[in-house]
């Protein structure tokens, strides 16, 4: 049964008719076939990169497309709504790029910053390890100044992209310092020393690769700093500002498409002689999840308004990551449960958006970490 998409955009209709072109052309006749076969779809991200879609938010002078980020995190939502591992793919690399093109020097970002935009480039974004994942601050592996170059080792840990990336953002320590002493550092994959590990088996996003990434004496050098020593962690807080609202936005899109589908099926499927639609127990459910998906599609909007405008949005990110993920686990399950037995099994894409909605709630920081974060802020009276 196609999922039938509701939602209306206020992004450019040039640009919005284009993403959901791709998305009815490229994206929904593949995504069964390569999360069947846990296959990494490349062409994909090539065929998103060649129409610019892989560098929205960025400068124009850079090869981005110098849009709003709110215009961009309502194309990530599109994208999920057909595709989410896709989606959150597209997420990890604006992650991957935000380091270069928000603290690196002039001519570092002139230098590189282009072929990661471009298209034919995809990144990956490394800050977990194995010990060290709400507690980023606590990461091990070590980067030591030999030269010209920095000589690094440890693990990274639940990278997505793991493997097939082109680039790495690595935050590594410098120093013993705790958090001022991480700092950040641009790999190119075939840095010799840097390999990944065969790949995580999820629960769901299949088509996505989650892999440790391991370093071994690996070199990099050190004209690839971004910022200053001892700025990593900085950085890294930054990043994951952005990139809890492009999940926030990935959850809202999934969540879309299971109440469409819902939806379809509800005026589809009779009972006591007529559709089930018509009783009154599911539409409260299809009401509710109609409205909460609206009240998260808001959320990640103001705060995405409010970091277009350069005021503080760490909280606001926060707030939005949470309330959209734990409604996409919300929706999603409710989805299943309208279909029945048939939300149960593959012939149906609900089943898929179920497992998927789980990772959301525990990808850049938990929503538990979103809750020390917002708790946090109401107990300084900032």
């Amino acid at each position: 049964m196609p999922v039938e998409r509701t939602f209306t955009s206020d992004v450019g209709p040039d640009l919005l008719g284009l993403v959901r072109e791709i998305a009815a052309d490229t994206l929904a006749p593949q995504v069964e076939g390569f999360e069947e076969r846990h296959e990494f779809p490349a062409e994909v991200y090539r065929t998103l990169g060649r129409a610019g879609l892989l560098g929205l938010p960025f400068a124009e002078e850079h090869g981005g497309g110098g849009l709003p980020y709110a215009d961009y995190l309502q194309v990530l939502e599109e994208i999920a709504g057909s595709w989410l591992a896709v989606a959150i793919g597209v997420s990890v690399h604006s992650l991957s790029c935000f380091p270069l093109a928000a603290y690196g020097s002039d001519e570092q970002r002139k230098r590189w910053l282009p072929d990661l935009l471009g298209g034919e480039l995809i990144g990956a974004y490394c800050l977990s390890e194995p010990q060290s994942g709400s507690d980023a601050a606590a990461l091990q592996t070590r980067a030591v100044r030999d030269g010209d170059q920095y000589v690094v080792d440890g693990t990274k840990a639940w990278i997505t992209h793991g493997g097939v990336a082109d680039f790495y953002n690595l935050m590594v320590r410098t120093s013993d310092d705790g958090a001022r002493g991480v700092s950040c550092l641009l790999a190119d994959a075939s840095t010799p020393g840097l390999s990944a590990a065969p790949p995580e088996r999820k629960m769901g996003a299949w088509s996505s690769p989650t892999a440790q990434i391991r370093l071994e004496s690996a070199r990099v050098d050190v004209d690839r700093l971004i910022g200053d020593e001892g700025q990593g962690f900085t950085i890294a807080m930054a990043a994951l500002d952005a990139g809890r609202l492009g999940i926030a936005a990935c959850a809202v899109g999934l969540a879309q498409a299971a109440l469409d589908a819902a939806v379809g099926y509800a005026r589809e499927r009779q009972q006591f002689g007529r559709p089930v639609a018509e009783f009154q127990g599911l539409q409260f459910m299809l009401a509710d999840a109609a409205t909460q998906i609206e009240a998260a599609r808001a959320l990640y909007l103001a705060a995405a308004r409010r970091r277009d405008a350069g005021q503080p949005f760490s909280v606001p990110a926060a707030m939005a990551k949470l309330f959209a993920t734990d409604m996409a686990m919300k929706v999603t399950t409710d989805a299943v449960q309208v279909l029945g037995g048939s939300g149960y099994v593959r012939d149906f894409p609900v089943e898929r958006f179920f497992r998927e909605a789980k990772v959301l709630q525990i990808v850049e920081g938990t929503n538990q970490i979103q809750r020390v974060v917002i708790g946090r802020h109401l107990a300084r009276g900032q």
